[in-house]
C-alpha cells in the first residue's frame, strides 16, 4: 500500500506529536560507544539507536543527505539503510529528506527518482529559487510532501529572503503566497520557515492557512519554542513539524547516547504539547 506523507503527518499530529528529529549524523561526532568496523556500519548503528530511542515521540525524521554524501558510497548506503529502518520499525513515521533541492525540470525528475524511488523518503525540501515550473516533478507526486522553502533560520536569510518584490511585499511573502495559490494544486505542497524569525513565521502562517510548517532551528540554533509554536500553529493548534537535530542526536557523546537523546526528545515533546 502506498504511503501517503500528508496521512501519515495528520495520525501523528492526531497522537499529539509534533517533534522531528533530524539525523544530521556528522561521523566525526558519532560517540565511540557507536563506532563499528566502517564508516557505513558506523552512521547505521548510531542511527538505529537513535530511532529505537526515539520513534514512539516523533512526528517525522529528517535525515539531511548531506552528512552521508560526504562520505562517498558508504555513506549513502548508510542513508538508504536508514530510511528503511525507518520504515521497518516505525512505518507510520514518515521520512523527510532534507535535500533543499533546486534546479530545471529535468534534473529534477532525477532528483524526484532518487528522493521517492531510491531513498524511498516520503517528503523533500526543495529551492524554489528557480521558480514553480521546474519543481512539478515533486508536485507530481501527489502522496509525497514537497517542502518549500520559505524563510530559513540562518543569521544571513534576509540578505535575499528580506527583499522587495512586486509593490514592495517582502520575497518570503511572495514564496509563501506562491506556495498556497500556485503550487498547491494537489495538496502536497508545505513551507519551511526558521524558528529563529518568529514574526516572519507568523506571518506565513496568515498566509498559507492550514499549510504543514515545518520548524527549522530549534534547539542548537537557540530558536523560542513558546514564540514558535504560538506564531506558527494553524487553526487546529497543529499544523507544525518541528524539528531539533544537533541538540538531540548529540546530547551526549558517551555510551549513554540513546539514552540522554531520549530524555532531549521527551523533554522537547512535552514542552510542545504543553506549549500548544
Amino acid at each position: 500500500m502506498a504511503r501517503d506523507f500528508r496521512e501519515l503527518l495528520e495520525t501523528k499530529w492526531d497522537e499529539g506529536k509534533f517533534l522531528c528529529v533530524g539525523l544530521d549524523s556528522d561521523l566525526e561526532k558519532i560517540p565511540e560507544a557507536a563506532r563499528q568496523e566502517d564508516t557505513r556500519t558506523t552512521i547505521v548503528a548510531f542511527n538505529r539507536a537513535i530511532i529505537d530511542a526515539t520513534k514512539d515521540l516523533v512526528c517525522a525524521y529528517k535525515p539531511n543527505p548531506a552528512f552521508y554524501e560526504a562520505r562517498g558510497a558508504e555513506g549513502f548506503a548508510a542513508l538508504r539503510e536508514t530510511i528503511a529502518y525507518v520504515l521497518d520499525v516505525a512505518p507510520d513515521v514518515p521520512v523527510i529528506l532534507d535535500a533543499k533541492r533546486a534546479d530545471i525540470i529535468s534534473t529534477n525528475e532525477q532528483y524526484a527518482i532518487s528522493a521517492f524511488e531510491t531513498l524511498r523518503a516520503d517528503a523533500i525540501t526543495v529551492n524554489p529559487y528557480l521558480g514553480g515550473e521546474p519543481l512539478k516533478p515533486f508536485f507530481d507526486r501527489e502522496d509525497k510532501g514537497v517542502i518549500v522553502l520559505c524563510h530559513t533560520s540562518n543569521p544571513g536569510a534576509k540578505e535575499l529572503q528580506n527583499l522587495s518584490v512586486d509593490g514592495g511585499e517582502k520575497l518570503y511573502k511572495h514564496v509563501a503566497r506562491s506556495a498556497r495559490e500556485k503550487w498547491n494544486g494537489k495538496g502536497n505542497c508545505c513551507v519551511m520557515i526558521g524558528a529563529t524569525y518568529p514574526e516572519e513565521l507568523g506571518e506565513v502562517r496568515k498566509i498559507v492557512g492550514d499549510m504543514p510548517i515545518l520548524i527549522a532551528g530549534i534547539g542548537a540554533q537557540d530558536g523560542n519554542l513558546e514564540k514558535t509554536l504560538h506564531a506558527g500553529r494553524d487553526t487546529r493548534a497543529r499544523g507544525l513539524i518541528v524539528n531539533a537535530s544537533r541538540s538531540i542526536i548529540f546530547a551526549s557523546r558517551g555510551a549513554d547516547f540513546a539514552t540522554a537523546a531520549r530524555k532531549k526528545a521527551e523533554d522537547l515533546h512535552r514542552a510542545i504539547k504543553h506549549a500548544l
